[in-house]
């Protein structure tokens, strides 16, 4: 069962492993919460302790008021992760949305000279410094916004077609998506943490060359790898996923 820390709701331990080498802090896509990586856990090796971001809106703090910006979004982060940085190496893996939100995270974390993860890995977004490649989405009535995120294989297979669970997710959703729409990308150095990129090759939305162009956001080590699948290809090629991980972790000597 997983389990919070000092009373934190924003990060759920499915596996609590204090004696781990590493902790991974991994940060869902939009409409997503910690319930997706509840199963990382029992995947990855016990050297890894996985410990999943719960943003509010959604899950164990559904009544909580969601966010519909990045700055502030990064600031509750930065705020409520700092207790748990510093005693061991640790590394951020993000999806979509979770890709820019730990992506500008680690920025925060360093412009006030914070510890810094050893590793970033960023699924499923393209590089924060290329333009959005369509017009917002988030401000569109119901029944349109729901389209186009279909359209875009935006929606999570096994929502999209649940009226009820619909009705639930697209506040939610409209606020995620708001998110990731109104970033404003601020050209700052390439971060000093190496960054290993994954993106699905029938992901209509993002390319190989969207995650190719994060190398620009690092001077250490930069990895990119297209795995077989859609958008959601991360909970569909889990395997390959982890093997990619482990292999970068374990060649920087972090396991």
């Amino acid at each position: 069962m997983a389990t919070s820390r000092d009373g934190n709701p924003w990060i759920t331990f499915p596996k609590p492993n204090p004696q781990a080498r590493l902790r991974l802090f991994c940060f869902p896509y939009a409409g997503g919460g910690a319930s997706l990586f509840r199963a990382w856990a029992d995947e990855l090796p016990p050297q890894i302790e996985v410990c999943a971001i719960q943003p509010p809106g959604r899950e164990s703090r559904f009544s909580e008021p969601r966010f519909t910006s990045l700055p502030p979004y990064v600031a509750a982060l930065d705020a409520a992760i700092a207790p748990f940085l510093g005693a061991r190496p640790f590394a951020f893996f993000g999806h979509s949305l979770g890709a820019i939100a730990n992506f500008e995270l680690t920025r925060t974390l360093r412009r006030r000279g914070g510890p810094l993860p050893s590793y970033l890995f960023v699924s499923a977004h393209r590089a924060p410094q290329l333009p959005q490649p369509h017009e917002q989405l988030h401000t569109l009535p119901d029944a349109q916004f729901i389209q186009e995120l279909g359209t875009l294989n935006g929606i999570p297979t096994g929502v999209a077609g649940n009226a009820e669970l619909m009705e639930v997710m697209v506040p939610l959703l409209r606020a995620d998506v708001g998110i990731a729409e109104t970033y404003a990308y601020t050209d700052e150095p390439p971060l000093p943490v190496p960054i290993a990129a994954f993106g699905g090759v029938m992901d209509a939305e993002v390319s190989r060359d969207d995650m190719a162009a994060w190398r620009a956001q690092t001077a250490a080590n930069f990895s990119v790898r297209m795995l077989p699948g859609d958008h959601f290809f991360f909970s569909q090629q889990r395997t390959l996923l982890f093997q990619a991980m482990l292999t970068d972790l374990q060649t920087a000597k972090l396991l």
